[in-house]
């Protein structure tokens, strides 16, 4: 696997071209949202290095996977935090790693189910291959190409650290 920056290094380098993004849009008061649990992390570094006034959202995308019959239910559900009118607000979605894409499916079903936004802009500390629905994010940390078994993940809150894990087939 090549080398990855600090999840810190990668997530000044978010808050720059986040900063720029919202600049070249022309968008103030975004409301960020962070999936949980490392996307909430990763938000939650963002928010403040951003500054932003609108209080952070989160969602727990638990109920809205299709993938129940492979991976089994979430025993830690949490609820989701999202302000009661989300309809024409730009939202920044931020997640740890975008992988397959179903995670981020998941979180716009849930946030429509809110209201229809003005705009969604995705913005994920790792892009890793294996991507399964037509997703891309709009700010990437980093792009990582990793083999048949290895995942990447984000451990966390404090510090925020990378975790290579191999399947081992049994």
């Amino acid at each position: 696997m090549q080398k990855i920056a600090t999840p810190d290094e990668l997530l000044a380098q978010l808050a720059k071209q986040t900063k720029t993004l919202l600049e070249n849009r022309a968008i103030d008061n975004p409301l960020m949202v962070g999936i949980q649990t490392g996307g909430v992390w990763v938000a939650t570094e963002l928010h403040q290095q951003l500054n932003i006034s609108e209080p952070l959202a989160t969602l727990d995308i638990s109920f809205y996977r299709d993938d129940f019959s492979r991976i089994g239910m979430n025993p830690k559900v949490k609820p989701s935090s999202l302000p009661p009118e989300i309809e024409d607000r730009h939202i920044i979605l931020v997640d740890d790693v975008l992988h397959t894409g179903r995670t981020i499916r998941a979180a716009m079903n849930e946030l429509f189910d809110y209201g229809r936004p003005a705009s969604i802009n995705l913005i994920c500390l790792i892009d890793r291959s294996g991507r399964e629905l037509p997703l891309q994010a709009d700010i990437v940390g980093k792009h990582i190409e990793l083999e048949e078994g290895e995942h990447i993940k984000l451990t966390g809150p404090q510090p925020l650290a990378f975790e290579l894990q191999k399947s081992t087939g049994d």
